[in-house]
């Protein structure tokens, strides 16, 4: 039977090869472009942050909102858009956000004030939100033998962790010679070759029996998903106030209404069937909160190696290239060890291991912590790796095929919901904490007392011994934000071991049987009809 189904045929399931060939295997190179594109794009702008700063001159606000509307919005549409794929066709949803992103990415080189990136940033994250689920289901489509799955899956990741050991330098090298806006062009060569080789390479797959979208509930999961994550937002800013308790409640509602409508619809925007499953229920959590900590972690590391520890943005770059090299080696052999292990074991004992790192991250200091702030992340990630290759797996494994799209979309909810809220929760929380510890001397303009980016340009324009002074204290105050994300991390890491190893019951993926994850689910041997363009 030939690896390449017919154009325009509806086939089973069964229809599909089982084995893999040579033209999976370029798809798969094909999929992991934009993989490798959100990775980049998520750890330059982190470097880029005090050259945005000093470019823009944003408030402290601003600046979160620059960082995390683009994974804000990315996690409110990615179910929309995970289920809207299953509708008109994974392939060309991904073709769509790609030209999509591309052109939002050209809107970001060229901002000229904070509103203007901030939108731009929004349009990337809509456009990103039909990347990662497309990319991910069509793996899941195209891979149907559980051990190329898993491969398939190992290498996935691997381009998110290439992306993130190359975009510190790749990113760091462009601000050493170009003007920080220089960085978003790193998307549009990339999307360029996903939209002439995609058409080529991945074959087209839709849900056959898929009903109609209901934009009720695309407009009720975005306001609901918006709505919580603005509260908690502005609670980590300011304190409990009216506005931000009344976002949550009305997004806490809206969630409950989306619910019960998922409930009562032939089909639904969202399979809610999903959350019986224990395993994925476990493996969505775990990935929510490891994400969070991540998120709020990778923000403080970047922003120490430069503003404490005195390193350009192409030293930084390089000095995080151990923890990116852990993650590529651990995300690599997990899926070995998982094959003889089980795999919430390889799991727990990589949050083990991160916990490890936010530890050393907690007690590091602003005088002389470069190397342990350096060694400890390099933990945290090297940890993280088991979870990221193994999780996701686990995660679309507890679905029956025809809800990859739904279980994809999920996955990746979690996934950059959990970053946006570390940088929002996280990063508030360390900004709290910063502006709590600074001593301004008199004459300070108020901006040092909000960033410690800001705390550096004011020294410029001040004597020597009253910058020292202030930088002295502020370099401190944003260390002691740092060492408060770490305890936190190390806490979350150490509950998340603990929930995966005891909830996760799978086999090793070697051993005879089902191991696909679910809890009496289809093993996919019965699925509908799925539409199939070569």
């Amino acid at each position: 039977m030939s690896s390449t189904p017919e154009r325009n045929t509806v086939s089973t399931n069964a229809d599909i090869p089982l084995k893999a060939g040579p033209r999976e295997w370029l798809g798969l190179a094909v999929l992991a472009l934009p993989t490798l594109l959100v990775s980049i794009d998520v750890s330059v702008l982190h470097l880029a942050v005090p050259h945005i700063s000093e470019g823009l001159n944003p408030s402290a606000s601003q600046m979160l909102w620059i960082i995390d509307i683009y994974g804000f919005l990315i996690a409110g549409f990615l179910v929309t858009m995970g289920t809207l794929g299953d509708r008109i066709g994974r392939r060309k949803l991904l073709l769509i956000g790609a030209a999509a992103f591309g052109v939002a990415s050209l809107a970001a080189v060229y901002a000229d004030n904070p509103a203007t990136l901030i939108a731009a940033r929004a349009a990337m994250g809509i456009a990103g939100a039909t990347l990662m689920p497309s990319t991910l289901a069509l793996i899941m489509n195209i891979f149907r033998d559980p051990r190329q799955r898993g491969v398939a899956i190992a290498v996935w990741v691997t381009m998110f962790s290439v992306g993130i050991a190359l975009g510190p330098v790749v990113g760091g090298a462009m601000l050493e010679y170009f003007w920080w806006g220089s960085v978003f062009l790193l998307g549009v060569p990339v999307m360029a070759v996903l939209l002439v080789a995609g058409p080529i390479l991945l074959p087209e797959y839709r849900d056959a029996e898929a009903g109609r979208l209901d934009l009720t509930s695309v407009a009720l999961s975005l306001a609901a998903i918006l709505s919580v994550v603005y509260g908690l937002k502005e609670i980590a800013i300011d304190g409990f106030g009216a506005v931000p308790l009344m976002a949550l409640v009305a997004g806490l509602a809206l969630g409950v209404v989306f619910v019960r409508r998922q409930r009562t619809l032939q089909s639904p925007l969202l399979d809610i069937g999903l959350f019986s499953n224990s395993t994925f229920r476990a493996a969505l959590v775990t990935l929510l909160l490891s994400m969070l900590v991540a998120g709020g972690t990778y923000l403080m590391v970047t922003q120490y190696l430069q503003l404490v520890g005195g390193l350009s943005p192409m030293k930084a770059g390089l000095y995080l290239l151990p923890a990116a090299f852990a993650l590529i080696v651990t995300a690599m052999v997990s899926p070995m060890a998982a094959a003889r292990i089980r795999p919430s074991y390889v799991v727990a004992v990589g949050l083990a291991v991160s916990a490890i790192g936010h530890l050393m991250l907690s007690t590091a200091d602003s005088s002389s912590g470069i190397a342990q702030v350096v060694t400890g992340f390099a933990f945290v990630y090297a940890g993280g790796g088991p979870l990221i290759a193994l999780g996701t797996d686990i995660v679309v494994g507890a679905a029956r095929p025809e809800q990859a799209g739904s279980a994809a979309a999920l996955s990746e909810t979690s996934t950059e919901l959990g970053m946006a809220l570390g940088v929002a929760l996280l990063g508030s929380l360390g900004a709290a904490v910063y502006r709590s510890g600074v001593d301004l001397p008199a004459g300070a303009p108020e901006g040092a007392g909000e960033t410690l980016a800001g705390a550096v340009e004011a020294a410029q324009g001040m004597s020597s011994n009253v910058a020292a002074t202030l930088l002295d204290s502020a370099r401190e105050a944003f260390t002691n934000g740092m060492n408060v994300i770490g305890g936190i991390g190390a806490l979350v890491a150490l509950a998340s071991a603990v929930l995966v190893a005891v909830v996760i019951k799978l086999p090793p993926t070697g051993a005879d049987g089902d191991t696909d994850g679910t809890d009496g689910a289809a093993d996919g041997s019965t699925v509908p009809a799925v539409n199939v363009e070569g």
